[in-house]
């Protein structure tokens, strides 16, 4: 196991830590232990990405475990923001407030969760690798620095819960600040959700990813599609233009490509709004080393 798996699982494990400390009332400062827990197993997150990416030691280990140990960790901080009641505190009050708000906002942000886990797993069966978007990762981000400031605030209320009570002011602002924070990060876990499902529409298509090892559609191909299929995956984008310019050809026979490319499950859709705008590229460069090299070697 490589060192990204090996930080991965160490997510995992301090999973459990979060849970404990939070729910131990009886240990002193329990809640600012679970905070600062959850802080180290957020941040690892960006750890085991860089390191994986960095000396190439990405594995569908890796690939398996990281996104199941993102998802875990936010989900268990969610459920105990709003499920834990802060002891001590007037009313046994939970750490969002109000509860409904809460309830809902979180309900949400699981259900976003679930609904793209599963179009990945649909992607998936049709041999198609989605990357991650800037708008996911910055979602996560908001996610985690909300948990950790819910927690430290937790913390806060039920340690001083005596000397902030007749704080009416201050607390008032620290709760509309915290409740506005997470329905601006509910609002953008929708948006988040939509952009990705419609951005890569495509797996949704009843037509499966076709395999180029079929006769029938090889033989139906322009004689550069190999090339241009590696040589967009290089590009991580395609487009009629960028072929045409690549490989000096006109602009109908770059466009008949892109034709092919799309039919073959290779790059997304177009976009009506925006025709001009690059395709994604949904082959990996493992993919098309095992479809294409894998079919030169059995010529030779």
């Amino acid at each position: 196991m490589n060192l990204p798996n090996k930080i991965t699982l160490s997510r995992i494990c301090l999973i459990p830590l979060v849970v404990f400390f939070f729910m131990a009332d009886f240990i002193p400062y329990g809640k600012l232990v679970a905070a600062l827990v959850f802080i180290i197993a957020a941040i690892t997150d960006n750890i085991d990405g860089r390191i994986a990416r960095k000396r190439n030691l990405v594995t569908d280990l890796g690939k398996f475990l990281d996104p199941i140990a993102d998802k875990v960790l936010v989900m268990v901080g969610f459920l105990l923001l709003i499920a834990w009641p802060l002891t001590g505190v007037e009313a046994r009050m939970a750490s969002i407030y109000p509860y409904w708000l809460g309830i809902v906002c979180v309900s949400i942000i699981f259900a976003r969760e679930f609904i793209v886990s599963g179009f990945r797993q649909v992607a998936a069966t049709k041999k198609i690798v989605l990357a991650a978007e800037k708008t996911g990762k910055v979602k996560a981000a908001l996610q985690d620095i909300l948990i950790a400031l819910y927690m430290i605030w937790s913390f806060v209320r039920v340690e001083f819960y005596d000397s902030i009570k007749t704080l009416k002011t201050l607390n008032l602002i620290v709760e509309l600040v915290l409740i506005s924070l997470l329905v601006a990060t509910t609002i953008l876990t929708i948006y988040s959700g939509i952009f990705y499902i419609v951005k890569y529409r495509a797996v949704l298509k009843e037509e499966p990813l076709k395999n180029t090892e079929t006769s029938e559609h090889t033989n139906k191909r322009d004689e550069l599609f190999e090339d241009v299929v590696a040589a967009v995956i290089e590009n991580k984008g395609a487009s009629a233009t960028f072929i045409q310019r690549k490989f000096s050809v006109g602009y109908s026979r770059a466009g008949r490509i892109m034709d092919q490319l799309e039919k073959a499950g290779f790059i997304t859709s177009q976009d009506p709004e925006n025709p001009a705008t690059a395709r994604n590229v949904l082959i990996t460069k493992d993919e098309y080393e095992h479809m294409f090299k894998a079919k030169d070697n059995s010529k030779k």
